[in-house]
């Protein structure tokens, strides 16, 4: 297969977008596929933590983008996981050290060795975002079912359509939703909406029903990707997603609610809030 870039990316922070490139590509590498994560969130850095390897990080990403070390010396092999490598972000610079040409020529050198390349984007709508969604041929887009974590992917869809490279060359970026942080006994009214209603307000389907779950953030407490860490039904939902990416499984269909229009209007309602 040819090398495939996703671009993981939300409106809003806490809705669990590192956890879930983390968990998908130790899943893609599970499977015997080579996976390198790529994270954008420069200044802060989460993956490494996510993954485990913070102590292991001597070059990052904008070292390489600054021709400070090569991109052999920057990539961290997963211990656990031989398919699987991480490029960590830099903690002392800032997002403007980001180089777009740069970044192209990473991600084509990356594709010459890897079948995934998933870049974990930080929220909102700012330079390392646009950056992270620049180059990706799908995305994948985290959201949990609240209201204004909808309206940050609304608007993060909207982003991907105007500033993705295959948008702005008339071509199509493929989308998919994943849902996470899901209570299965019943919605909040006003509050949390349904994966029917969510799929219907940002017109995707939904590849990924993440229930709510201690085991996730144990798992990243302990620098284990969730597909690593002890068996849960978040593990399974993880891994059912990286399977319909991969076409080895049917996509989700969830029953259709009673009525959910309520929440529909509640959310185009809403203020035009800036998120980032």
């Amino acid at each position: 297969m040819s090398a495939k870039v996703y671009v993981v990316i939300s409106g809003k922070g806490g809705v669990g977008k590192t956890i879930t490139t983390a968990a998908l590509g130790a899943e893609l590498a599970n499977q015997n596929y080579k996976v390198v994560l790529i994270d954008f969130d420069i200044g802060l850095r989460n993956l490494d933590l996510i993954m485990g390897c913070e102590r292991r990080v001597i070059y990052d990403f904008i070292n390489v983008l600054k021709a400070e070390a090569t991109l052999s010396q920057a990539l961290i092999q997963d211990k656990r996981q031989e398919n699987l490598f991480i490029l960590p972000a830099s903690q002392t610079r800032n997002k403007d050290s980001l180089s777009r040409e740069g970044i192209g020529e990473i991600i084509a050198q990356l594709k010459t060795g890897f079948d995934f390349i998933i870049c974990d984007a930080p929220p909102g709508i700012e330079k390392g975002a646009i950056e992270a969604l620049y180059y990706a041929e799908e995305a994948i887009i985290v959201t949990t079912p609240d209201i204004a974590s909808v309206r940050g992917a609304e608007r993060i869809i909207g982003i991907l359509n105007s500033e993705n490279k295959l948008s702005l060359s008339h071509q199509k970026i493929s989308k998919h939703l994943v849902v996470t942080r899901v209570i299965s006994d019943h919605t909040q009214p006003g509050k949390t909406l349904t994966i029917q209603a969510i799929q219907e307000i940002l017109d995707l389907k939904v590849i990924g029903v993440i229930p709510e779950s201690p085991l996730v953030q144990e798992a990243a407490h302990q620098g284990k990707p969730v597909t690593l860490h002890t068996s849960s039904n978040a593990k399974d939902a993880y891994i059912k997603c990286a399977n319909i990416l991969l076409g080895k499984v049917k996509q989700i269909e969830p029953e259709a609610p009673n009525k959910w229009n309520f929440f529909k209007k509640i959310i185009k309602k809403q203020p035009n809030y800036e998120i980032g």
